[in-house]
């Protein structure tokens, strides 16, 4: 995952060079979550027919493939997203399929921190790639910091060679077309209360990652020479890094005060925290930059426990299945997260504090209208 943060760290650069405006700036980023949004419910439902294994190895090779493509060959927008497109078809072999590799071998009370710690360690993935793209940039260029992330996903394949078996398919077989009938999980009212709040999430989580850099390089345009101390890709690496601290923390609190209540809370919270981030761009930098971490430790305390909620209310027999739904629909408003920032930039102005300020704004709204849902959802569910 050395290339998960690579492109919103570049972002600034990348626009620079490739001459694009906000809203293709948004594509770009988020068509990594487009590739992850159109493959992963085949490859996780397949999870529940076909070694998990198998699916993460050959992931981990695409993934590869592509960053080594974007350090060589992207030239422009269109290079440049196509190259996106399949790195995110990459994580979507990954990912998902891990985590069902993982609860094949861990059940009962277990399952639900285990499940925190796998999850927060795609937080802890996607800070480093924060730092490693920015310090590798600033040293040498940004095609190398790409051309270092195809270099992790290559070992990663490797490491596969390693991970024991899962469970073996159960005996009664399902046709390819019945495999991907997710019916049953959209009728479990239980799990699709996780699955929307999952999805409110992932747009609020990757429209603020995708965004954060620019954001901080807008702040500091601002501020009196010499006061930006600390670089912006270090900045949304820290934010990252936190974020999986409160991840963990989060779930474990969850169990103890009731998932449901305790998403709610989070969510608006979060909202309410957003939505002042862009007006305080003229702010002293150090006040912005800690604003933009105590929001992204916010925002993913209830990160592990969606996911772990979703995973225990799965239908028997579907949870390959309920990853699957859980995935798609929460990395496809990952996709529009970053692209509707970019867009309400375009319309506002990307190079004002009104544009930072609506952008964020729109972010909040989308959050608290996602915790009214759930809240709606959540009233008929059984558990």
């Amino acid at each position: 995952m050395l290339g998960f943060s690579a492109v919103p760290a570049l972002l600034p650069e990348l626009s620079k060079e490739w001459s694009l405006s906000a809203t293709a700036a948004g594509t770009l980023t988020g068509g990594f979550f487009a590739g992850y949004m159109v493959a992963v419910p085949l490859l996780t439902a397949l999870t529940d027919r076909v070694d998990a294994r198998l699916i993460y190895r050959a992931a981990t090779v695409l993934a590869a493939l592509a960053n080594l493509g974007l350090a060589l060959f992207a030239r422009d927008f269109t290079s440049g997203l196509a190259l996106q497109i399949l790195a995110g078809i990459g994580l979507a072999g990954m990912y998902m399929p891990g985590l069902k590799l993982l609860s094949d071998h861990v059940s009962g009370a277990r399952q639900s921190r285990f499940v925190a710690l796998y999850t927060s360690s795609f937080g802890v993935a996607a800070s480093l790639s924060y730092f490693v793209a920015g310090a590798i940039a600033a040293l040498l260029d940004w095609r190398t910091a790409f051309g270092l992330a195809a270099a992790g996903a290559a070992a990663a394949a490797l490491l596969t060679l390693a991970i024991p078996r899962g469970a073996a398919p159960p005996p009664e077989t399902r046709s390819a077309l019945r495999l991907l009938d997710v019916r049953p999980v959209l009728r479990n009212r239980s799990a699709m209360t996780y699955v929307l709040g999952y999805a409110t999430h992932n747009f609020e989580l990757f429209a603020v990652r995708g965004w954060i850099v620019a954001f901080l390089v807008f702040s500091a345009s601002l501020q009196p020479a010499g006061a930006t101390i600390w670089s912006a890709p270090a900045v949304a690496g820290v934010a990252t890094l936190l974020g999986v601290v409160t991840s963990i923390l989060g779930n474990e609190v969850a169990m103890r005060f009731g998932r449901r209540r305790f998403i709610l809370l989070v969510m608006v919270g979060s909202a309410a925290l957003v939505s002042v981030i862009g007006w305080s761009a003229p702010l002293a930098y150090p006040l912005v930059a800690l604003l933009l971490i105590l929001h992204a430790m916010t925002m993913t305390f209830d990160s592990a426990s969606l996911t772990a909620g979703a995973l225990a209310a799965a239908p028997p027999g579907y949870r390959g299945a309920t990853m699957a739904v859980h995935s798609a629909l929460g990395f496809g408003c990952a996709f529009l997260g970053a692209l509707v920032m970019g867009a309400v930039l375009d319309l506002a102005g990307p190079n004002t504090v009104r544009g930072w300020g609506l952008a964020f704004a729109t972010v909040a709204l989308v959050d608290a209208a996602g915790a009214a849902l759930v809240w709606r959802w959540s009233r008929g569910a059984k558990s």
